[in-house]
Parts: structure tokens; C-alpha cells; sequence
């Protein structure tokens, strides 16, 4: 042992002298002082209790004895844990003040520079999202336990504020997009110069901009590992116990929810894409309604009144149902030939047989039926299995639209306008019909989804194109192989 390390053995009580160092303490035990580490020891609560050496003798300790000395460190690391979640969110606090004193408000001081439109892509919903972590914190600081840390309770604020934490998915969302703008100012040295004026002025850290603007996404993603720590050492029997587990859940969600939102805008630049090479497109762009390919397939439309079979590739995203026909010579070209807006229609299962209403036979079919109207739509598949994912889908379809609604989902118009623009500007200068066009395949079948919305089979890839043997069956015809022959002449035999 070193000679500044302290002995001692168990039930000593240690006069602590000098504890700054987390890890390592001074102190003094009878005649001798050093060094011991902090972890092998705990604090009485009451200092003037007399000590009972033999219950603190580890040898000689009771289970009861035990099971209090464990629970005093849990309640120690508790306090830690709230500790940190406490100091973590007023330093973020802080943060976000300078962000928007330190810059927005410059920046709208100079309206030569920056429009409102600008700052909004750079800055996102930042001031929103300040708003609200200033109640937070205010209501995590009176639910704060000042005499006994470990029993405050902070499961029931997270809980309270959830549906807050959701303004991060539009701030997430958008910032891509001020990294882009950032990074095209950084280029212009009067904007670099009047951002680092900025940060001096507010007397922030050398940082630059990207750097501090990235804070809440890391911020809404630290949640659900603090909750985690906090739970780990929350007894069962506390009273903050199920609220911290409900918040634990309930910031899981949130996460989820707000990676979620950024996958569904990543594939709306996919899907403008993929509407600009449809040929003979009408009616209104696809993104005005939807923003998610739900399935993909082919299906044989039977329409009225002659009851006329057309095979279709069909594309369910949601809220429509796309019917596209592919082109007979080149099989990657897909015309545009209707859609069915999904809103209040049925989806009714039909036996095989013959249909009632069009007096055919039909077999693998399902029927999209609208009650108000009488509206109907007569779908069938090739084979058994196949109409069962069909069923599964349009059923996940329902279910898409319900969590949208329920969470507020929606593309705006400025991001359908940004991804319609960017899909024409791909499109200029390249015909169609020659392009090799985004086409809407469909993976191996997977186990389809039952709860988790997010897991779809259907993806936006881009196909290796099949060459076409059309000309190779035409140079097989006799005809043109003796016409296409040259002339004899007898030098050459």
C-alpha cells in the first residue's frame, strides 16, 4: 500500500477532510490520514448518531443491515443522476438564450442581409422550442426535492410535457437544410464576419453556428439514456417509480416518432421524382396529398359497364391508389392511367365466383367501395397470396392516415414546393421516354408489418434496365435474314 494511502477496515468511521476529488478522498481514521477511494465508503446521514461498530462490521453485518447500506447508495446515485439532469437542461437553457439573443436578434437587425424566409431556414422553430424548455425546466425546479434530492419526483414533468418534445421533429426536419444555407454563406465574407461578431458580443464559446445550431438534435435524443439511468436506480416502491417509467416510454416514442418524420420527408424528394417521370401525369402532384408509398404491385382493374379487364401497376400510397400501364416496348416506362382517393371507401373481400354487380367471374378479388356515393372499384390479383398482402396493405394504409392524424403529420408547402422544384430541374434537359426513371419496386416479401407503421416493403429504387429483344426476335425472321443478304459475286466465291 502507498504511504499515502489510507487503511482502514470495515465499521471505521472516517473523518473526511478533503472530498473535491469524485473519485478519491482525504481523510483521517484514529491516527492516521490519506488517500481512499470514495466508492468504497458511505456517508452517515446523522453525524452526532453514535456508531454501532458491530453492525457495521461487514462480517458480522445482517441482511436488514445490508439491504440499508444498498439502498443509501442507490439513493446517492439517484441524487447524482437528478443532479445531472438538472444542470444538464439550465446550461441548455442558457444555450438556446444565446442562440436566439445572440443571433436571430442581430440578424433582424439587419433585413439587408437576412429575410425572414432565410432565418427561418437557417434557425428552424429554435424560439418555439426555447419557449418550451423554459417551462420545463421551471416545472423539473419545483418538483425538486431541495433536503432529500433522491425523493423528488421528475417522472410526472416529462410526462406532462411529451406532446412539447414533438416541436423537435420540425426543427430536426429542417436542419439539413440550414447546414445547406450555412454552408453557402460561409462562402461570403461579410456574413462570416458578422456571425463571429455575433458570438463575441454574446460572449459564447468558439464554436461556430452549425455547431451550436446542432445542440437540440443531440438534446431530444439524450432524453430517453438519462430516464434510463434514473429508472436504474428509482426503487420499485418509490413514489416517482411508474411516472419515470411512463416518461422513459413515452421520450422512446418521441425519439421514434421524430426519426419517423425525417425518413417520410427524405422519400418525398424520391417521390416527386419518381411523379416527374410518369408520363402523361394529370391532376394534382402526388405530394399535395401523400408522402408514403405504402405497396406495390400489379392488379387487374375490371371497370364498368362492359366489364373491361386492364392490367395495371398500381402504387397505394396514402390517401390514393395510382394506376400507371407499362409500356410495351420499353417495360421501365409507365403511363399514367388514373388514381382512387382512398378516404371513405371499404375495402370488402370478395369469395371466387361470379361478382354480382358486373355479372363476371372473378377470382382473387377485393372491392374499394364508397357507402355515400356508391362509388366502387373491382381489383383482383393473380394468385392467392398476393391478395393477402394487398388486404394487409390497404389496411395499413388506414392505420397510416390515423397516426398522422393523431400526431399532426404533414408535409408543408413549402417542402412539397422544394421537392417538386428539385425533381424538374433532374427532369431538364433529359426526355422521358430515354431517361431511366425512378421506378417503385417492391423487396423480397418481408414478414408485413403488424404494429410498427414505419416497416414497409415497398421502397423508391432505381432498376437496372433489361435490354430489349425486340430487334434480336426481328433479325430471327427468315424474310429479313435473305433479304438483308449482300449480292453474290464470283470473285468472292
Amino acid at each position: 500500500m502507498d504511504d499515502q494511502e489510507l487503511g482502514f477496515k470495515a465499521g471505521d468511521v472516517i473523518e473526511v477532510m478533503d472530498a473535491t476529488n469524485r473519485e478519491w478522498w482525504w481523510g483521517r481514521v484514529a491516527d492516521g490520514q490519506g488517500w481512499f477511494p470514495a466508492s468504497f465508503v458511505r456517508l452517515r446521514v446523522n453525524q452526532d448518531e453514535p456508531v454501532d461498530e458491530e453492525a457495521l462490521r461487514v462480517g458480522l453485518q445482517g441482511p436488514e443491515a445490508g439491504d440499508v447500506e444498498a439502498q443509501s447508495s442507490k439513493d446517492q446515485m439517484r441524487t447524482n443522476v437528478i443532479n445531472e439532469i438538472l444542470s444538464t437542461e439550465r446550461d441548455y437553457i442558457k444555450h438556446l438564450r444565446d442562440i436566439c439573443e445572440g443571433y436571430i436578434r442581430q440578424c433582424r437587425r439587419r433585413a439587408d442581409m437576412f429575410s425572414e424566409e432565410q432565418l427561418r431556414t437557417i434557425f428552424g422553430n429554435i424560439e418555439d422550442i426555447y419557449r418550451c424548455q423554459r417551462a420545463f425546466v421551471r416545472a423539473l425546479e419545483q418538483r425538486f426535492n431541495r433536503e432529500q434530492p433522491h425523493l423528488s419526483e421528475l417522472g410526472a414533468c416529462f410526462l406532462e410535457h411529451q406532446a412539447d418534445f414533438q416541436i423537435y421533429s420540425e426543427y430536426c426536419n429542417n436542419h439539413p437544410n440550414a447546414c445547406v444555407e450555412l454552408s453557402r454563406l460561409a462562402k461570403l465574407s461579410k456574413y462570416v464576419y458578422f456571425f463571429e461578431a455575433c458570438r463575441l458580443l454574446q460572449k459564447m464559446i468558439d464554436i461556430s453556428l452549425d455547431g451550436f445550431l446542432l445542440t437540440p438534435v443531440q438534446k431530444i435524443c439524450k432524453y430517453p439514456l438519462q430516464l434510463a439511468e434514473l429508472l436504474k436506480y428509482t426503487h420499485p416502491q418509490h413514489r416517482d417509480f411508474k411516472d419515470v417509467e411512463a416518461a422513459l416510454h413515452a421520450m422512446k416514442n418521441v425519439a421514434q416518432l421524430i426519426n419517423e418524420r425525417k425518413r417520410r420527408l427524405e422519400n418525398i424528394d424520391k417521390i416527386a421524382h419518381w411523379q416527374s417521370c410518369i408520363e402523361d401525369w394529370e391532376g394534382e402532384d402526388l405530394l399535395v396529398r401523400s408522402s408514403e408509398l405504402i405497396y406495390a404491385g400489379e392488379l387487374t382493374r375490371i371497370t364498368q359497364p362492359q366489364a373491361k379487364s386492364q392490367q395495371r401497376m398500381s402504387f397505394l400510397f396514402d390517401h390514393q391508389l395510382i394506376f400507371c400501364k407499362k409500356d410495351l416496348l420499353r417495360r421501365d416506362v409507365l403511363y399514367y392511367k388514373g388514381r382512387v382517393g382512398m378516404d371513405g371507401l371499404e375495402v370488402v373481400d370478395l369469395e371466387d365466383g361470379k361478382d354480382r354487380g358486373l355479372h363476371v367471374s372473378v377470382k382473387n378479388a377485393f372491392r374499394l367501395h364508397c357507402r355515400p356515393t356508391g362509388e366502387s372499384h373491382l381489383l383482383c390479383a393473380r394468385k392467392p397470396e398476393q391478395k393477402q398482402r394487398w388486404l394487409k396493405a390497404l389496411a395499413r394504409e388506414r392505420e397510416q392516415v390515423r397516426l398522422d392524424q393523431e400526431t399532426g403529420f404533414s408535409i408543408t408547402e413549402l417542402q412539397r414546393k422544394r421537392a417538386m422544384l428539385s425533381a424538374s430541374k433532374q427532369a431538364a434537359g433529359k426526355p422521358k421516354a430515354l431517361g431511366r426513371p425512378y421506378y417503385l419496386t417492391r423487396q423480397r416479401h418481408p414478414a408485413l408489418p403488424t404494429s410498427s407503421p414505419q416497416q414497409q416493403g415497398s421502397v423508391l429504387a432505381e432498376p437496372k434496365r433489361k435490354p430489349t429483344t425486340f430487334w434480336h426476335s426481328i433479325s430471327r425472321l427468315a424474310p429479313f435474314r435473305s433479304s438483308c443478304r449482300p449480292p453474290a459475286h464470283p470473285w468472292w466465291d
